[in-house]
Order: structure tokens, then C-alpha cells, then sequence
């Protein structure tokens, strides 16, 4: 029966990471849809390339950092290609894999908010830092059983709140980290040209193909049906039955409640409901959850995906509006601002340990340190790797290349005639 239960976990954890893989075409489609069809090309490319590189270097350097030596200091021991420091009961090789699809979903966030006007050749070198360092120190302090996770009871984190840090499948851990990291390369980058007048407002971009951009959410949604019960990372047994399906269904309600939120906000704020606001209201309901899904019962995931739905209006104008911070697909909003307060919502909501439900403000005071130190790791690895490359070699390309389209000069071939 051992064997059996083995075996199940197995096959459901390979079918799991089956769907976040299909999360990448998902990315690609929604990211080319947002935007202009004379980039069409370079957005694939850069979608192929994050998976290509996350997968190399996540198998060489990055797995070993995020789970080696037992999650004991600030980064595991590199395998070097040797896989055999891994520990766990599920075989080592489908483990790998379903953390892979995972470390190049990070990497690909950043790519939209960046669209438009990145050097690819630079690209190539962030996608690159991302997948090998920046994603897997992080993940080696949480799901790599670091010191954010670590419930000794003579732990910083049980000393200080009493709980460690929870993020079931990745508002924080992956979702805010690649949102931060979005944010800080388009200040980096600068606006698109044209993206802001003379008199400093933004003026609006059309995305070439909305029904592209949709099949992309549609997708994306799928995809999260891996993504976050997949992080169960077992099927057998009736208490991994259970918290499966309970998690299937406090991701779909948070991913309804946030598009059906942006859909009526919208068109109450400007008069008629917006499909692209309400593709992104979905994915803010779906970011929103995916740190409390196990955690928080349906009607809290409601509650999750309608702030989520609503908030994310108002940070996407914000950020544009206010800041002029050009994000072509919106990537800051959905998954930074969207992933930060999914993360705090869970310390409030969870059933068995938030403190809307009277169990203290330790939890979610672990939650927001959390969350604090992810995002700052995040913003200064921003920062110097952004920053380090605009000064020594240049990010963005040149004006000429950026009014005619990437695709021709970068890649040397269009995706339509």
C-alpha cells in the first residue's frame, strides 16, 4: 500500500507540474496579446528563453541553493549537478522538475512589465541572474526550510511571532518576488516612447490582440489548478484528498470573485466593464490566494479575490498615473501589489491561525516579516542587477529599433505578414 501511495503522490506531482508548465504558453500569449503586434515575436522568445535557461541553471546551481544542506544558513549547498543532498520521499528527479516549472514562472513575470523596449541580449543575462540566485536564496529560506519557516521553538521566527512564515504555493515566494523585480527593471527601463505627454499623462498603449491576451488568462487559470493544489505535493490518503479539493476550490473562487470585482468596478468607474482590467482582475484574484488556499476557508478566498479584484484597479492607475511607471501587462500590480496583500491577507483569514478568527497577531506579524524581507532581497537584487547592467552595457534598446519593433532587428523575422 506504501508503494501504491508512492506512486500516486508521484503521478499527481508530474500531472501538477504538467500544468504550471502549461502556465508558460499561458504568460506568452497574455503578455503578447497586452502589447504591440511589431514585438510579437521578441515576447515568445523571451518566454521560451525563461524556461530554457530557468530549467539548466535551476538543475546546475539554483535547485541546490533553494534545498541543500537541510535549509540550515542564508543558501543551501550547490549540487553541481549531483542531486543526491535531496532527502525527501518523492523521487528526486519529479521533485526537480515540479520546482523547475515553478523558478522559471518567476523569471517570466518580469518579462511584461519590461516588454517593448528591453535589450534581449540583457534579458538573457536577468532571466539568467533570476533562475540561478535571486529566486532560489528566497525560496531556500521558506520551501527550502530556511529560517523564515523554521519552527524550532528556539527559531528567530517562534522567539519573535511565535509562527514562521506561510506561503503555500507562492503569493510571496514567487508572485510578489517577480512583481518587485518588474517594478524596479520598468523605473529602470524608463516609459515606452509616446507612453507620456508633454504634460506628464499617460496616454494609452493598446495591446494588439485582446482574444490572444484572453486565451492567455484562460490558460494561465488552467495552469493554476497545478500550481497551487500541486503544492500539496501528495494525493493519497484521505487528509491530501481533502485539502486538494479544498484547494481547488478556494482557487477558483478567489479568481472569479477578483475578475467579477474588476469587471463591476470598471464599469462603474468608467462607465463600461473593461476586459483587459477584468483578464487582470482574474490573475490579482488568483495571486491573491495562492499564499492562504489551505489556509482560509471558501468564503475567505472570496473575500480575498474581491480586494485583490478591486485593489489592483487602483494600483494599475497608480502606478501609471501617479508614479509614470510604464508596465505594459500590468505585472507590478497583478503580481507584486496583488501577491504582497494575498500574503497578508492570510495572516488575517486563516482559519486555524489568523487573527480575524481571534488566534493573535502573531501569525500575520509573520506573515508581514515575511513578506518585508522577501521583497527587500528582491528589490536590491533589483536594483544592483537592473541598475549594474543599464551602466555597463545598456538595458533598453535604441529609439530607432523601438518605434519599428523588436522583432525585425532583434530576432530578424515577424510574427505576422
Amino acid at each position: 500500500m506504501e508503494t501504491i501511495a508512492l506512486s500516486l503522490d508521484t503521478v499527481w506531482m508530474l500531472l501538477a507540474a504538467m500544468l504550471v508548465f502549461w502556465m508558460q504558453p499561458g504568460f506568452a500569449l497574455c503578455e503578447a496579446g497586452f502589447t504591440r503586434s511589431k514585438n510579437t515575436a521578441n515576447i515568445l522568445m523571451k518566454n521560451f528563453v525563461d524556461f530554457m535557461f530557468g530549467s539548466l541553471l535551476f538543475f546546475f546551481l539554483g535547485f541546490g541553493f533553494m534545498f541543500g544542506s537541510e535549509g540550515a544558513g542564508f543558501v543551501g549547498a550547490p549540487n553541481w549537478g549531483d542531486l543526491s543532498f535531496y532527502k525527501g520521499s518523492l523521487p528526486v528527479e519529479g521533485f526537480l522538475i515540479f520546482e523547475t516549472v515553478f523558478c522559471a514562472t518567476s523569471a517570466t513575470i518580469v518579462s511584461g512589465a519590461m516588454a517593448e523596449r528591453t535589450k534581449f541580449s540583457m534579458y538573457l543575462v536577468y532571466s539568467a541572474v533570476i533562475s540561478l540566485f535571486i529566486y532560489p536564496i528566497e525560496g531556500h529560506w521558506t520551501w527550502g526550510g530556511g529560517w523564515l519557516c523554521n519552527g524550532e521553538e528556539d527559531s528567530f521566527m517562534m522567539q519573535t511571532f511565535g509562527d514562521v512564515f506561510h506561503d503555500f504555493a507562492g503569493s510571496a515566494i514567487v508572485h510578489s518576488v517577480g512583481g518587485v523585480l518588474a517594478l524596479v527593471g520598468a523605473i529602470a527601463l524608463g516609459p515606452r516612447r509616446g507612453k507620456y505627454g508633454a504634460d506628464g499623462r499617460s496616454r494609452a498603449i493598446p495591446g494588439h490582440n485582446l482574444a490572444m491576451a484572453a486565451l492567455g488568462v484562460f490558460i494561465l487559470w488552467l495552469g493554476w489548478f497545478g500550481f497551487n493544489p500541486g503544492s500539496q505535493l501528495a494525493a493519497s490518503g484521505e487528509v491530501n484528498r481533502t485539502a486538494i479539493s479544498h484547494v481547488f476550490l478556494t482557487t477558483n473562487l478567489a479568481a472569479v470573485a477578483g475578475g467579477t470585482a474588476t469587471m463591476f468596478l470598471t464599469y462603474i468607474k468608467y462607465g463600461k466593464p473593461s476586459l483587459s482590467l477584468t483578464l487582470n482582475g482574474v490573475l490579482a484574484g488568483l495571486v491573491g490566494i495562492t499564499a492562504g488556499c489551505d489556509l482560509v476557508s471558501p468564503f475567505g478566498a472570496v473575500i480575498i479575490g474581491l480586494i485583490c479584484g478591486v485593489v489592483l484597479v487602483f494600483a494599475i492607475e497608480f502606478i501609471d498615473h501617479r508614479l509614470h511607471i510604464d508596465d505594459p501587462v500590468g505585472a507590478s500590480s497583478v503580481h507584486g501589489v496583488c501577491g504582497i496583500l494575498g500574503t497578508l491577507m492570510t495572516g488575517l483569514l486563516s482559519v486555524s491561525s489568523g487573527a480575524l478568527y481571534g488566534h493573535g497577531w502573531g501569525f500575520f506579524g509573520a506573515q508581514l516579516f515575511g513578506i518585508t524581507v522577501i521583497d527587500l532581497w528582491a528589490a536590491l537584487c533589483g536594483i544592483v542587477l537592473f541598475y549594474g547592467i543599464k551602466r555597463l552595457h545598456g538595458l533598453r534598446v535604441d529609439e530607432r529599433i523601438e518605434d519599428e519593433g523588436l522583432d525585425i532587428y532583434e530576432h530578424g523575422e515577424s510574427c505576422y505578414n
